[in-house]
């Protein structure tokens, strides 16, 4: 393996690399940085989460640019405020001997003007997300046309979250001359329109095979039921004592919920969603960087910007909506050069979605049994037994208390003193295990009758589909304009070819219903009409009701005030149990003293 200073990277950033610790190039950046620094030629990057993009793309645009033109040069594009901002710091530290460099980092959520402050002083290297890019743009503070390096990282991740006409903007607004570098954890087809569409004979390189897992994450599934989902996270939880986790959930209410659980049954969690102010969520990851948590609940977005390499686990609560999501689920762990277990929980209705995601990583799910209270309790004991024998002893720290220990237990023998040593950390967890259910017998009663989750939501019909080019993003634009509440909720999506389904919570069903009658809006000239999918006893056909056709009225995009995973939409083929006149709904520890759920 090449040493960064033999890739073409001059002495300033071959210094400020040793500052950080970087040794070694990784397979990307071996490839990638003599690609962009010997090469105008667009680059297509195939790179799994964790194995150094930044580096990639960053320093060789460091090493070429011209130092002495404050016009901005670089722009890059990433799809989370929380990822912006780590990419702009990384430059920053990459760039520390590089004293005229300047980095501006733009993003929702921040003071714009500050930022417009910052563009005016001038900035080679621009890092944002699309949304705030584009405003920046509109308002003629950000300038493009010298841009000679466009980055999109995280592409799929982009078109998932339905920025695709902010993508299109912002090259519109750069010059054909430019040098654009993509790059992706997977290539979808959107991606590759993206590169067709905007890249001329773009080089393609690959770290690990395109679209497949990390080899060093395994894969395992474990089998639930709606009531034993969280009893069977909190017992894989108690199984890993030294669990360093992340929890991915569907929407902010579920992340929420499970976190709330999780900390009220005693266990180091905390919640990173939308619903959390930037302050809140900078406090969040902090803490769970500096593993002050140990286990944090997340929703997809929300978790993008979170570079942590240590990670034991990612445990995937409920599955993705879209499947294609689990490979940057998974990415988290198993991260430079560590190993990591990516689980899920899946009810028997998901368990079909595995093989889906075996055929995108390549790589088979291992089917694991909940561990039994037994197993759990054996495995914290020798936990703690092995902490205990790699314990150091500080004598001049304890010798004054030593003789009056010693005089109280006195009486006691070795055998009496580790049963009672033993007694004394584990009669809790002893007791609360003693007479712990199978939680692997599916077909008990006590496990098969739950609240599934899909009941906190309500399901709609709407008249629109693939064929009006309607999208998750937009679905989720046109629900928002409606203006049903700022604390409404958008769970699954459905596209389908000629209407589609979307569900929201419970508690804005008469509201949604109420805002499309009262707005009768229109989406690209078509008459919207959105009607409510009542389940019948049986699970089978439902009916809807809210039949009123509904008028014109502007559509387009809202700001995405529902859950972090409303950019989901599985683009599945038309099924006859969904057609209009047969709409059915679908049904959809380890720290401290935490005891109570069996």
């Amino acid at each position: 393996m090449s040493t960064f200073l033999e890739l073409g990277l001059k002495e300033p950033i071959n210094k400020a690399l040793t500052d950080l610790g970087y040794e070694k190039p990784t397979v990307i950046q071996e490839k990638a940085i003599p690609q962009i620094i010997t090469s105008t030629d667009d680059l297509k990057a195939f790179a799994q989460t964790g194995t150094g993009k930044t580096a990639a793309f960053s320093l060789p645009i460091l090493e070429l640019l011209d130092e002495g033109n404050s016009n901005v040069q670089a722009i890059i594009l990433s799809p989370t405020r929380e990822l912006a901002v780590q990419i702009g710091n990384n430059i920053k530290d990459f760039s520390k001997y590089q004293k005229n460099v300047k980095v501006t980092t733009v993003y929702g959520g921040s003071s714009i003007e500050d930022q417009i402050r910052s563009l005016k002083k001038g900035s080679q290297i621009v890092v944002g997300t699309p949304g705030r890019t584009v405003d920046l743009i509109n308002r003629r503070a950000l300038k493009l046309g010298n841009v000679q390096w466009l980055v999109l990282d995280e592409a799929d991740e982009m078109l998932n979250m339905g920025f695709k006409e902010e993508l299109d903007k912002v090259l519109e607004a750069t010059p054909e001359t430019k040098q654009t570098l993509l790059f992706s954890a997977t290539f979808p087809r959107e991606v590759e329109a993206i590169a067709k569409n905007y890249m001329t004979k773009p080089v393609e390189i690959t770290s690990g095979e395109k679209n497949s897992g990390s080899v060093n994450v395994s894969h395992e599934y474990y089998a639930v039921t709606e009531r034993t989902r969280y009893p069977a996270l909190k017992r894989i939880a108690d199984l890993n004592p030294d669990i360093y986790a992340i929890i991915f959930c569907r929407t902010r209410r579920e992340t929420q919920e499970v976190a709330d659980n999780l900390i009220k049954d005693g266990y180091s969690a905390d919640a990173l969603h939308g619903d959390l102010s930037q302050a809140q969520r900078d406090s969040v990851m902090g803490k769970f960087r500096k593993k002050t948590i140990q286990i944090l609940v997340a929703t997809d977005v929300a978790a993008r910007g979170l570079d942590v390499n240590e990670l034991t686990h990612v445990i995937n609560h409920k599955l993705p909506d879209q499947i294609e999501n689990y490979t940057h689920r998974s990415g988290r762990t198993g991260r430079a050069g560590n190993k990591g277990i990516s689980i899920v929980l899946v009810n028997g209705k998901e368990k079909g979605k595995l093989r889906v995601i075996e055929r995108i990583i390549k790589q088979k799910f291992i089917e694991t049994k909940v561990p039994s209270g037994k197993e759990i309790v054996e495995n914290q004991l020798m936990n703690l037994i092995d902490k205990v024998q790699k314990t150091e002893v500080n004598e001049s720290e304890i010798n004054e208390f030593l003789p009056t220990i010693y005089e109280k237990l006195k009486d006691l023998d070795r055998e009496a003193l580790i049963q009672k040593f033993v007694s004394l950390e584990f009669n809790t967890m002893l007791a609360y295990y003693e007479n712990a259910k199978d939680l692997n017998d599916l077909a008990s009663r006590d496990n098969s009758r739950g609240r599934s989750s899909s009941e906190n939501m309500s399901r709609f019909f709407i008249n629109i589909g693939r064929k009006d080019k309607l999208n998750p993003a937009k679905l989720i634009g046109l629900i928002n304009d409606q203006n049903i509440g700022d604390k409404i909720e958008i769970g699954a999506i459905d596209i389908l070819d000629t209407f589609s389904f979307f569900e929201v919570d419970n508690n804005f069903e008469d509201k949604t219903l109420e805002a499309f009658a009262t707005n009768q809006p229109d989406f690209d000239g078509r008459s919207v009409n959105v009607e409510i999918t009542k389940k019948d006893r049986s699970g089978g056909g439902g009916k809807r009701r809210g039949k009123k056709p509904f008028g014109k009225k502007d559509g387009g995009f809202g700001r995405r005030r529902s859950s972090d995973n409303s950019d989901s939409g599985r683009k599945r083929s038309d099924r006859r149990s969904e057609r209009p006149k047969n709409s059915g709904d679908r049904k959809s520890g380890g720290f401290g003293r935490r005891r109570r759920e069996r």
